[in-house]
């Protein structure tokens, strides 16, 4: 699949609803995309079963805090730096790289990056997370290391063992000292193995979720919004937004907590939405309907556009979407990684069509 300048909006659109106000904001991943268009480069995303079984795939992506990436702007040499180091640890060479999450701007980064390796259409979650032991890997009971971390001023840290609970620590220590956020390269995995363990397609299902919102224009009717896919849980406005500080774990704060209060226009009923870094958990009038691993987007009415839990604001005119999560994640043994319960959210999960 050839990626051309026109479809840059729509992969923004769907790797920015996939993010669930996650994964960051894509505007200067989506900008670097167009400037390699623009120079002439040829973007293509190959499918995993196109390349040779035994090639090894190296899951690449940004890790941190995002906003601070768009403040302190990559220098350039952060991935290859990364992709390079955990070659040589793991004494392979890399014959192409995935997304390590599609939701947000690492959905977007691998193709705006020139790595000179194909990039593969798969992640390694199919939306946005907050963790790296919720990556397709850990669920499939999968080493991630040996790890390699790449932060902009040139220093390169190589995890060589240890559990994704243990990469989780070690990158929220390293990120301080790295500036707030580093290029992140996991151990390089075979085609096959990874045809198993990770979101197959994914690339290609953020692109075409961006082209069917995109088509709906500006303030489409309320007849047309079933075209967006998925289920429409809410159309109406902001009335309450609440933040609070996230759960203490040994001694240290967690991720920010909060809700969004949406009264519905047609029916009146009010859409009440848990979030942490991501939209978690949907309850209309006091009763769980959706929950993650689906997607659940807040969306501008008028133009359509995500908007991201720390963005969200009382008097916003607003739609709520709940877009199914790949099958890959409804499988019992995998579900528990990010399902309510992984937020500390004592809940079943609540997926579209009663999937389990």
């Amino acid at each position: 699949m050839r990626i051309e300048p026109p479809d840059v909006p729509a992969l923004e659109r769907g790797v920015a609803v996939l993010g669930s106000s996650g994964g960051g904001d894509t505007r200067t991943a989506a900008l670097l995309l167009r400037r390699r268009l623009a120079a002439g480069a040829e973007v293509v995303v190959h499918a995993l079963d196109a390349l040779p079984p035994q090639a090894y795939v190296v899951p690449v992506g940004v890790v941190g805090a995002t906003p601070v990436f768009n403040e302190k702007l990559p220098g350039g040499q952060e991935f290859a730096a990364a992709v390079a180091a955990v070659e040589r640890w793991a004494g392979v060479r890399a014959g192409a790289v995935a997304s390590l999450e599609i939701g947000g701007l690492n959905g977007m980064l691998p193709l705006a990056w020139h790595l000179g390796l194909p990039v593969v259409d798969a992640d390694l979650t199919g939306r946005g997370v907050p963790r790296l032991d919720q990556l397709s890997l850990n669920a499939c009971g999968r080493p991630v290391t040996p790890v390699a971390l790449a932060e902009p001023g040139g220093q390169v840290l190589v995890q060589a063992t240890g559990t994704a609970a243990d990469l989780e620590r070690t990158v929220r220590a390293f990120l301080p000292s790295a500036g707030g956020w580093a290029a992140l390269a996991l151990a390089p995995v075979p085609a096959y193995e990874l045809a198993c363990c990770s979101v197959v397609g994914s690339v290609s299902a953020a692109l075409e979720l961006g082209r069917r919102l995109l088509a709906l224009g500006e303030s489409p009717a309320p007849g047309r919004l079933g075209e967006a896919g998925g289920r429409v849980l809410a159309l109406g406005r902001v009335i309450e937004v609440v933040r609070r500080p996230g759960p203490r774990l040994h001694g240290r704060a967690g991720f920010s907590r909060g809700g969004v209060t949406v009264a519905d226009h047609a029916t009146g009923a009010l859409l009440r939405l848990e979030m942490e870094n991501e939209y978690l958990l949907a309850l209309r009038d006091g009763r769980v309907v959706a929950s993650t691993p689906d997607v659940l987007a807040v969306l501008d009415r008028r133009t359509v556009t995500p908007i991201s839990g720390d963005a969200v604001r009382a008097g916003m005119e607003v739609m709520v979407l709940q877009v199914p999560i790949a099958p890959f994640w409804t499988d019992p043994g995998r579900i528990a990684l990010v399902a309510p319960r992984a937020y500390g959210i004592d809940c079943e999960p609540v997926l579209l069509g009663g999937r389990r």
